[in-house]
């Protein structure tokens, strides 16, 4: 397998890498609607990540990977406490109070804060194209959030906003703790261990998790297990792979494509027919992305770029 993986080109690896990142994390919002309805936050958080532990701890049994470097603890530690476990519950939580389109809006706050972090903390380049392109992904999440948030459903309520910026914060900040560990360690390495770190900070919520257990529908417990396995276990390490190989930054622009996809898999599975309200942002989001990943022809400077760190980024 892995001769055969050496013959693709790394970037067409990374590129889809992204992609099935993209659509798990789209695909999650449909399953959370589902389980959210049956199981509280925290419990949530605690089910998905104990599914999705088992399967990182068997991956890493088969490849022999072992313990990540002393180097890369500190970035799983904190990338496993704030994203892994404080991102999750507070998202969680935040979907019950407030409606989608307003959460995914919020939420959507996140990769302007991962640039910013990126670049302070980092050293990462901020050129003109990404900072476009991100800008007019934004204006797209904001259409979808309003357009998603004016139905007679929709609700709004204080820590509902709070929670799902909190959520946006702890997305950032993890991904930043994150990108230096990955020097060090495999994507599958720093996954598994952050994805063990935040489920050790979950298990206050197991009283909860096991009071639950027997009464939810069998289908509210299914989509708590494919959160675990997919969007988290696959997504999050192919995300890992994808953050080893890109800045930060450039990476957190791609996520701006996950509000066009779960308009569409909602429309597909959920029979929800968007307004052109909706189709509008989405196409915005896509359009966005686009920008931000487009490379300039050879000798066509896209803004002042900064000293490369690590040879990880020189094929971005």
């Amino acid at each position: 397998m892995k001769s055969r993986l050496s013959l693709i080109p790394p970037g067409v690896l990374t590129a889809g890498a992204i992609s099935v990142t993209v659509f798990a994390w789209a695909s999650a919002f449909v399953s959370i609607r589902s389980a959210g309805a049956a199981y509280s936050p925290g419990a949530l958080a605690l089910g998905r990540l104990l599914a999705a532990s088992v399967v990182l701890v068997v991956l890493l049994l088969i490849r022999r990977e072992g313990l990540p470097p002393r180097e890369a603890r500190r970035g799983i530690v904190v990338s496993g406490l704030v994203w892994f476990g404080g991102y999750m519950v507070a998202l969680n939580w935040g979907e019950r109070l407030v409606d989608a389109g307003t959460a995914a809006l919020l939420v959507n706050i996140g990769p302007i804060l991962m640039a910013l972090l990126a670049a302070r903390l980092l050293g990462e380049a901020l050129p003109p194209r990404l900072l476009a392109g991100m800008g007019v992904s934004f204006v797209g999440a904001v259409v979808v959030g309003l357009s998603m948030s004016s139905g007679e459903g929709s609700s709004t309520s204080v820590l509902g906003v709070v929670l799902c910026l909190l959520a946006a914060v702890a997305y950032a900040s993890g991904v930043v703790a994150q990108k230096p560990a990955l020097s060090f360690g495999t994507p599958l390495q720093i996954t598994a261990f952050s994805c063990l770190t935040g489920t050790a900070a979950c298990l206050p919520f197991a009283g909860q998790l096991v009071a639950e257990l027997p009464t939810a529908p069998l289908s509210a417990t299914l989509n708590m297990v494919y959160l675990g396995v997919v969007p988290t276990a696959l997504a999050f390490t192919t995300w890992s792979y994808a953050l080893s190989r890109m800045p930060a930054s450039k990476l957190g622009a791609t996520t701006y494509a996950v509000p066009a996809i779960v308009v569409g898999l909602s429309w597909l599975f959920l029979g929800e027919i968007p307004a052109w309200l909706t189709l509008l942002g989405g196409v915005l989001c896509l359009a966005g992305v686009a920008v931000s990943r487009h490379r300039p022809k050879a000798g066509a400077p896209d803004g002042p770029r900064s000293a490369p760190r690590r040879p990880e980024n020189a094929d971005t």
